[in-house]
């Protein structure tokens, strides 16, 4: 009998034989078949025509079934989507530290930031790698302003008054002018009493030595008198105030004093004027005008920055931790 099969038959039946042996003697009542003893068994039935025939362990028909069930894995794992691919893990980790250093730091912001550092990477990216929240802010509603303020940015400036509480419930007030070419603040100071001398004090500090800007937009606050109006004209200034209840007409000055409150009032409790004004040099001289990234800018700074490449990445802490300033160290 043997006489008459080829090695190859003989050999097959020994290996199908000893392998279900050996899931015979397996130390349990009622031996499992595992993944391994069903590759075997299907790789048996794949090279061998007369396989059914010593197969005790388990029927024929589970064994095929097992063949086909492989084959639809197969194609399920060949045919995956396979989506974009992984960004190097440094990278990751970069992202989620900045995130975790910056909560406030939206994805467009950590993108800008690992800009200036060299690194090319899509929103998308960034946000999938950042710490999932539930709230999202708004889009802010376009301006019908908008064509105009581009058409007419470099000569432009804006200037407003923002309420901050003190740690004893008094009112400060703080004064701030800021050119929309570059979103710069180029002017700040802060009071108890933001008299009518003391405005035109500051018109005098901003604009007295500087003659490049042509418009001055304001609101219709009662702090605006006649003679505080003759002042911004002799300066060399086109005098240009809002409509009534119409802020958004101001759009830059409302919104530094949003990024203000969001990034840096809202953290910090005062004590007094000369506290908060140290708070907001600070803030402003050391981080929003030469590291701040903005979408407008092209995810640039209000003061450029040059985009680093080679050096390691340190970090400089900015309102002790609140920010951070990103730069390549040779």
């Amino acid at each position: 009998m043997l006489l008459c099969r080829s090695n190859q038959d003989v050999i097959l039946e020994n290996i199908t034989l000893r392998h279900q042996l050996n899931i015979q003697q397996r130390n349990t009542k009622r031996p499992r078949i595992k993944y391994t003893d069903r590759i075997i068994f299907v790789w048996i039935s794949y090279i061998w025509k007369k396989w059914r025939s010593s197969i005790v362990v388990v029927k024929p028909d589970t064994v095929v079934g097992w063949h086909r069930k492989g084959f639809k894995l197969y194609w399920k794992w060949k045919c995956r989507k396979r989506g974009r691919p992984n960004i190097n893990w440094k990278l990751i980790k970069l992202i989620r530290k900045m995130n975790k250093e910056n909560q406030l730091w939206s994805a467009q912001r950590i993108q800008g930031e690992l800009a200036k550092l060299g690194i090319s990477v899509c929103t998308n990216t960034v946000k999938k790698y950042m710490k999932k929240t539930t709230n999202e802010s708004d889009n802010l509603k376009r301006q019908n302003w908008i064509p105009f303020l581009r058409n007419h940015s470099k000569d432009i400036v804006g200037i407003d008054f923002c309420t901050v509480p003190t740690l004893s419930f008094r009112q400060l007030y703080v004064f701030i002018a800021i050119a929309h070419h570059r979103s710069k603040i180029i002017h700040f100071n802060v009071t108890y009493h933001p008299t009518e001398e003391w405005t035109i004090q500051q018109l005098r500090q901003t604009f007295f030595y500087d003659h490049k800007f042509k418009y001055l937009f304001r609101d219709n606050d009662k702090i605006y008198s006649h003679k505080l109006k003759a002042a911004i004209k002799s300066f060399g200034l086109e005098d240009t105030s809002t409509a009534i209840k119409s802020p958004w007409q101001n759009p830059y000055a409302e919104r530094i004093f949003l990024t203000l409150r969001h990034e840096c009032l809202d953290h910090v409790i005062f004590f007094n004027a000369k506290h908060l004004y140290k708070i907001l040099d600070e803030f402003i001289n050391d981080y929003y005008n030469p590291a701040r990234t903005h979408m407008s800018l092209n995810k640039d700074s209000p003061i450029s920055r040059n985009v680093q490449i080679e050096g390691k990445i340190v970090s400089q802490p900015i309102l002790g931790g609140l920010h951070h300033i990103y730069k390549r160290a040779a």
